[in-house]
């Protein structure tokens, strides 16, 4: 028997006898119960391998020693999950915390101590959102373990250009080692080299995308595509344009999404000739009125630029066709077909036979995708003004909103809030940037004290409640104290009971999380 003697070995040479196999009873026992323990212990015997190249320098400076405890008892929460000390009374959630620490701390440039760098991968694993902040303060040498272990090779493809792969870093400057990289690097590997070069030189990325393109797979194709996004421009049309053709249904929709949004692209004129084929103005009436003739059919050539024939169930195939070419078209052509000087006056124009959702609809998807901020904020309309009657699922204000400035977006949801109230805002305080301005932070905060006064319960607000507690200024929380005392009258001698006793108790722990956040902030500043 030797150390080359496998377990299926020894069982056969068992059952045949060791008469029959070259081998002594007594090596055969020794050699079994070696193997034996072997087996039970979860070892197998293998080759020794060299040791990794070694971790590449960080210089950044390192994080004060509380904020440093403070990162590891953050992650120590979150890998504890549901079943661990997880959210307790009044305590703050430390979870929901973690996302902006992460980029307080990249504010001022740390980089995140090594012995914790295997829990951040861990975390950033578990929770996409993470993945931004957690590779950034992790920086290279996050990369370089990212390297050595399969599970967190997210990593490579989701790494900020800042903190490239060690293999991208290593061969950014020569052309032969990018085209060696891309030839035989692992998939992870290929999409960070990808990115990285799309964001420091648009051209060599896409030219290095042609190189392979007709070979990779349809699902590689699409995710190669999509890292176009990054620095669009009109020197990709023409490789756009033939992806339009590919061979994955995919791939052609997102190529065509690509192209629409370029105004100045021959899809997107080739879709502004075809919309204005269907909506023109009617002058013949007392009012003008815009009139659509959706499309009949779905040609070729629709199809080509990334029109989608079937309809999703209970939709009608023209105001489907409609929706996409309107969406596709560029929405400079509206004025001069509508014959109006802006947008809110191509809004407020009415439409015939009912098509207004179907067109309005269109033009909201067309100012997200174009990022078009005037009209956007034509569409959302005045945010005090009723909210569309019950049926008018086309209005989607959170998405209208991204394309606004952030100080005029949480204006406009500060307006909506007081006029509307919080039932219909959570998804709008969503999209405003993080610490709320004023008077967004205010509006919030009346809109829960006039609910408390009305009766209602805290928990009927929890996810706003939630949000605030991560969102709110921490200077506001001195300014929320005199919303902790309850009133004195009847039926409220017990503080424990009664819904102004939860409003309390909610008050505080809100109270005490922006507190939190404050001392975070003063912890990560000590080192500045």
């Amino acid at each position: 028997m030797s150390m080359s003697t496998t377990w299926d070995d020894l069982v056969t040479t068992a059952l045949l006898g060791t008469d029959r196999r070259p081998a002594s009873p007594g090596a055969l026992l020794d050699e079994a119960a070696l193997r034996t323990v072997q087996r039970r212990a979860a070892l197998l015997p293998a080759a020794p391998r060299p040791l990794p190249e070694a971790a590449p320098e960080d210089v950044r400076p390192p994080l004060p020693e509380a904020a440093r405890r403070r990162l590891a008892l953050l992650l120590a929460e979150r890998a504890a999950g549901p079943g661990g000390s997880g959210r307790r009374g009044g305590g703050p959630d430390l979870t929901e915390l973690l996302p902006q620490w992460l980029a307080a701390a990249n504010d001022h440039g740390y980089r995140a101590p090594a012995d914790l760098l295997p829990g951040l991968l861990d975390a950033a694993r578990a929770r996409s959102d993470l993945r931004p902040g957690a590779l950034a303060l992790g920086g290279p040498r996050a990369l370089w373990l990212a390297r050595l272990n399969p599970q967190w090779r997210y990593a490579l493809r989701d790494a900020p250009a800042s903190s490239a792969t060690p293999a991208v870093t290593d061969t950014a400057d020569t052309g032969e080692g990018v085209e060696q990289l891309w030839q035989e690097g692992l998939f992870a590997e290929r999409v960070a080299l990808l990115t990285s070069l799309r964001r420091r030189d648009p051209a060599a990325a896409r030219e290095l995308l042609a190189t392979t393109w007709d070979r990779e797979r349809a699902e590689d194709r699409l995710m190669f595509l999509d890292s176009l996004r990054d620095g669009l421009s009109l020197a990709d049309e023409p490789f756009l344009e033939g992806a339009l053709t590919d061979r994955g249904r995919t791939v052609r929709a997102t190529a065509a999404e690509l192209l629409s949004a370029l105004p100045a692209s021959a899809l997107a004129a080739r879709m502004a000739e075809r919309a204005k084929a269907c909506v023109a103005l009617d002058r013949t009436a007392g009012r003008p009125t815009v009139v659509v003739e959706a499309p009949h059919e779905c040609d070729a050539g629709m199809r080509r630029d990334g029109v989608v024939a079937k309809p999703p169930a209970g939709r009608g195939e023209r105001s489907w066709w409609l929706g996409q070419l309107v969406e596709a078209a560029p929405l400079g052509i509206w004025c001069e077909r509508l014959g109006v000087a802006g947008a809110a006056e191509a809004v407020a124009l009415p439409v015939a036979d009912g098509w207004r959702p179907d067109l309005h609809a269109a033009w909201c998807r067309a100012a997200v995708r174009q990022e078009d901020a005037e009209w956007s904020r034509a569409l959302l309309g005045p945010a005090a003004s009723p909210p569309e009657p019950t049926g008018a699922s086309w209005l989607d204000p959170a998405k209208l909103l991204s394309a606004l400035p952030p100080a005029e977006r949480a204006g406009w949801v500060a307006e909506f809030i007081a006029a509307h109230g919080l039932s219909e805002a959570f998804r709008l305080l969503g999209v405003c940037a993080v610490p709320w301005a004023e008077p967004l932070g205010r509006a919030v905060v009346d809109a829960l004290d006039t609910a408390r006064e009305a009766g209602g319960y805290p928990w009927s607000f929890s996810g706003v409640m939630g949000m605030a507690e991560r969102c709110l200024d921490p200077d506001q929380a001195d300014l929320l104290e005199a919303l902790t005392v309850l009133p004195a009258g009847p039926g409220d001698g017990d503080a424990g009971h009664g819904a102004a006793g939860y409003w309390a108790e909610a008050y505080q722990r809100l109270i005490g999380t922006l507190r939190l956040r404050a001392t975070m902030r003063r912890e990560l500043a000590d080192g500045s």
